[in-house]
């Protein structure tokens, strides 16, 4: 897939530009849709935003990354979101479905990083898993026992099936569904990362990269995978009452909760903060949203609401977002994440 680059300025719009009385509104608060993950985040700043200008907070949907890219790209109309936040990088295939829509000025807006974690109650045992682990665990189909290169339906129960130091536990993780952003990192970061560790199907990502990715990332549907809906709160209380089960989601959610679950250890290190910082937890990615640059001029507050979200005291490395479990922005990336936020850059292949 071709990368999803910020070109040259399409638009640029200043705040003085975009006074209250110069916006003729159609519709007077923000509508933001997108990723549960990004979700807690994105609602933080909406508080401070509505209490601090004289703009109506914004409406905030958990709809997940795909389902919010629908949305967003369906039209430019004023019933359409302004904004769509993203637990991974917008698709070629949603750009395409954006642009097909009218919605071709678009800017690209990265928030910070997270870790997905593997978590379970504290009343549990603290699991140290590989993503060879999880994929064997979670996969559709797994390499058969005998070393061939002949794929079988996974027949793995037990978390002991899977790795005999690991314990005879049911294998039972809740997780989010295929419109998740987090869904879709789990598949390309854990099971792909797990799936490769077989030589003969790496070497089907030069020789048939379709059969490869079926491989890689297609999850179970005999009841060991749960999808949980978009809702992680409600994974965590789940896991609160069920001790044996396991969960997928964001490491906002882990260091939100700490006192009722624990990250399982990925291949030796703990989900931290200072190790998705330093890079060293294996599975972290970035967070972004998405603005709708021709609803500037049609819905009031979309750029004090872009300064509020991206500016030092919420994105930075003090910033009131890391207490809530963002890993933050570099000072150097945060300035050009700033700048590109407030002048609205324009997304282009």
């Amino acid at each position: 897939m071709k990368k999803l680059l910020l070109s040259s300025l399409a638009l640029t719009f200043t705040l003085s530009s975009l006074s209250t009385s110069a916006v003729a509104a159609s519709r007077d608060n923000i509508n933001i849709v997108g990723s549960s993950t990004v979700y807690p985040f994105a609602t933080v700043v909406a508080e401070r935003y509505g209490k601090k200008t004289q703009f109506k907070t914004p409406k905030i949907e958990s709809t997940g990354t795909g389902g919010g890219m629908k949305l967003f790209c369906a039209g430019n109309g004023i019933n359409t979101p302004d904004m769509s936040n993203a637990s991974r990088r917008m698709k070629k295939s949603e750009f395409d479905m954006c642009i097909k829509n009218g919605v071709t000025d678009i800017t690209e807006v990265l928030v910070g990083y997270d870790g997905i974690v593997v978590a379970n109650s504290k009343q549990a045992q603290q699991m140290h898993l590989t993503r060879k682990d999880l994929f064997l665990a979670l996969a559709e189909k797994v390499p058969a026992a005998n070393g061939s290169k002949t794929l079988i339906d996974n027949p793995n129960k037990t978390w002991k099936d899977v790795n005999k130091s690991l314990p005879a536990v049911k294998i039972e993780v809740l997780g989010p569904p295929p419109t998740s952003g987090t869904r879709d990192a789990f598949a390309e970061l854990v099971m792909e990362g797990g799936c490769k560790t077989f030589p003969w199907i790496n070497a089907l990502k030069k020789t048939d990269k379709s059969r490869y990715k079926q491989i890689c990332h297609s999850v179970r549907e005999d009841h060991a995978y749960i999808e949980a809906g978009e809702n992680d709160n409600l994974i965590i209380q789940k896991l609160a009452a069920n001790s044996k089960a396991f969960g997928i989601f964001g490491f906002s959610f882990l260091d939100q909760n700490a006192n009722k679950i624990q990250g399982s250890f990925i291949e030796g290190k703990a989900p931290s903060f200072e190790a998705i910082a330093d890079g060293s937890y294996p599975v972290s990615r970035p967070l972004f949203f998405y603005v709708k640059n021709s609803h500037v001029n049609k819905v009031p507050g979309i750029m004090e609401f872009l300064d509020e979200f991206t500016s030092e005291a919420a994105m930075g490395e003090d910033g009131y977002l890391s207490d809530k479990g963002l890993i933050p922005l570099m000072t150097d990336k945060l300035a050009k994440t700033r700048k590109a936020a407030l002048t609205l850059e324009k997304l282009a292949l």
